[in-house]
C-alpha cells in the first residue's frame, strides 16, 4: 500500500468513526435504556402498584427475551436481504411504538405481554448493528469501532441511571404516576431516532456521500478483498451449515455467560440498592438510587474502551476475552460479604468493568470465519442463544431471591457462569479453532501486507 492509500484509509475510518459510529452507538444505547427501563420502574413503585413479587418481575424481565429469541435470526437475515438502513429504522420505531404502550401498564399479564412483544420488536437490532458495523470497516479496525459502540452500553447506565431516576421524580405530570412517566420520556426518542435513521444511515461505503470517491474506492476494495479471503479459507460454513458449525455453538455458550452477568446486573442493581436501607440503614431517594446505580459503570466505560484499544494494538488475543471473565466470575459473589454499600459497589464496578471489557473484542471473532448471509445467520445465532441468559438471569435471579430469601445463591450462580465462559474461550483457543491476533507492530507501516485477524 502506498503512502496516498495509507492516507485515504486513515480518513475513511476516521469519518466512520465520527460520522457513523456515533449515530448507531446513539440508536443501542436507547435500546438499552428502553430494554431495561423496567429495572428502574420496578423498585421504584411499579413493583407495589402491580403487586409484583421478586419472581414476577424476574420473569416480566425476562419473558423480553422470548419474543426476541424468536425473530432474531429471521430479522438479521432480513437486514442483509433489504438493508440496514431501512430495517434498523424499521426496528426502532416498532420497539419505540410498544414501549410507549408501558405507559398505560394495567397489570401483571399485561406486563408480561407488552414485554414479550418489546422482544419481537427489538428482535435483530443489535446483532443487526454489529454486522453493520463490521460490513464498513476491515477486521484490523473492527475491535475499535465495535469499542467505541460498545461504549453505548455503560453509559446507558451512566447517563440513564439518573435520567430515570428525574422522570420517576415527575410523579403526577400529565396525571401519570412517576414510573409511567418514565417509560413515556424513554419512549419517544426511540420513535424520533428511528425516522431520522432512514435518512441518515447508508447500507454501503459506496453509497456514503459523505466519503470522497477515493475513501470509497479504498475502503469497498479493502473490504470485497477481506471478504474473498475469508469466504476462500472457509468455504464450508454457509448459512445452512452454520447451525452444525462446533466454533458457533461454542461462542453461543460463551456469550451466554457474559450476557448472564450483565442483565442479572442490570436488572436487579437498583433493587439490590434499594435494599441497602433494611442491610445498613442508609436513605436515598429515587435520583440518589440513579447516581449509585450508574457508578460501576463509568469505570466500565473506560476499561471498555482501554481494553480494547489495547486488543487493537496487539490484535485480538484469548486472554482479551477470556481474562475479564476470569476475573468477573470471582468478583461478584465477592459483593455479598463487602459490608457496607461502598463496598458492594466497589465489587460491582470489578464485575461491570470485566464484562464490558470482553463484551467488543468477543465480537471480532465471528468474523474470522464467517461471511455473508453466513455472518448474518452465525451473528444472529450466537446472540440469539446468548440471549436465552437474558431470560434465564432475571427469572432464576428472583426466583432464587425468593427461594432462598437472599441474593447469596443467585449472584454464585452468576460468578459460575461467567466461569465457565472463560474456560470454553480457553478451550476454544487450544482446539486451534479461533486464531489469536498478531501485534499491530507486525505490519508494516502503512498498513499493507497480513493484517491481524480479529
Amino acid at each position: 500500500m502506498d503512502t496516498t492509500q495509507s492516507v485515504f484509509e486513515r480518513s475513511a475510518i476516521r469519518k466512520v468513526a465520527i460520522r457513523l459510529v456515533p449515530f448507531v452507538a446513539l440508536m443501542f444505547f436507547i435500546n438499552y435504556l428502553d430494554r431495561t427501563a423496567i429495572s428502574f420502574a420496578g423498585p421504584n413503585g411499579m413493583n407495589t402498584d402491580l403487586a409484583l413479587s421478586a419472581a414476577q418481575f424476574g420473569f416480566a424481565s425476562g419473558v423480553f427475551f422470548i419474543g426476541y429469541i424468536l425473530l432474531e435470526i429471521p430479522s438479521n437475515l432480513a437486514l442483509h436481504k433489504f438493508g440496514a438502513r431501512r430495517w434498523l429504522a424499521r426496528i426502532m420505531v416498532s420497539w419505540g411504538i410498544v414501549s410507549l404502550l408501558f405507559t398505560w401498564v394495567g397489570g401483571v399479564e399485561h406486563l408480561y405481554i407488552l414485554r414479550f412483544i418489546l422482544g419481537v420488536a427489538e428482535a435483530g437490532f443489535f446483532p443487526g448493528a454489529i454486522l453493520f458495523l463490521s460490513l464498513w470497516v476491515p477486521s484490523r479496525h473492527r475491535s475499535k469501532i465495535l469499542a467505541l459502540f460498545y461504549l453505548a452500553q455503560p453509559l446507558t447506565t451512566v447517563i440513564g441511571a439518573p435520567l430515570a431516576g428525574l422522570l420517576i421524580q415527575q410523579h403526577g405530570l400529565f396525571g401519570l404516576a412517576g414510573w409511567r412517566v418514565m417509560f413515556f420520556g424513554v419512549a419517544i426518542p426511540a420513535i424520533i431516532i428511528g425516522v431520522i435513521a432512514w435518512f441518515y444511515l447508508a447500507d454501503s461505503p459506496a453509497k456514503a456521500k459523505w466519503l470522497t470517491q477515493d475513501e470509497k474506492t479504498w475502503l469497498t476494495g479493502a473490504l470485497e478483498k477481506e471478504k474473498k479471503e475469508t469466504a476462500a479459507s472457509n468455504k464450508h460454513v454457509s448459512v445452512r451449515t452454520v447451525f452444525g458449525n462446533g466454533r458457533v455453538w461454542m461462542l453461543a455458550a460463551i456469550y451466554f455467560g457474559f450476557i448472564y452477568g450483565l442483565y442479572a446486573l442490570g436488572f436487579f442493581l437498583p433493587t439490590i440498592i434499594a435494599g441497602f436501607e433494611g442491610l445498613y440503614g442508609t436513605k436515598f431517594d429515587v435520583l440518589q438510587k440513579g447516581l449509585i446505580t450508574a457508578i460501576p459503570y463509568l469505570p466500565a466505560a473506560a476499561a471498555l474502551y482501554f481494553w480494547s484499544k489495547d486488543a487493537t494494538k496487539r490484535g485480538v488475543r484469548t486472554w482479551h476475552i477470556a481474562l475479564p471473565a476470569l476475573i468477573g466470575g470471582l468478583s461478584i459473589p465477592l459483593a455479598l460479604f463487602a459490608g457496607s454499600p461502598a463496598a458492594t459497589i466497589a465489587v460491582i464496578t470489578i464485575t461491570a468493568m470485566s464484562i464490558f471489557a470482553a463484551l467488543p473484542n468477543f465480537w471480532t471473532v465471528p468474523t474470522q470465519f464467517l461471511t455473508g448471509a453466513a455472518a448474518a445467520a452465525g451473528i444472529a445465532l450466537i446472540n440469539t442463544v446468548g440471549n436465552l441468559a437474558g431470560f434465564s438471569a432475571g427469572y432464576i435471579t428472583g426466583w432464587l431471591k425468593d427461594w432462598t430469601g437472599g441474593y447469596t445463591v443467585p449472584m454464585f450462580v452468576v460468578g459460575g457462569f461467567m466461569l465457565l465462559s472463560a474456560i470454553l474461550m480457553l478451550v476454544l483457543s487450544r482446539s486451534g479453532k479461533v486464531s489469536d491476533g498478531i501485534p499491530a507492530e507486525a505490519l508494516d507501516p502503512a498498513g499493507a501486507g497480513h493484517h491481524a485477524e480479529p
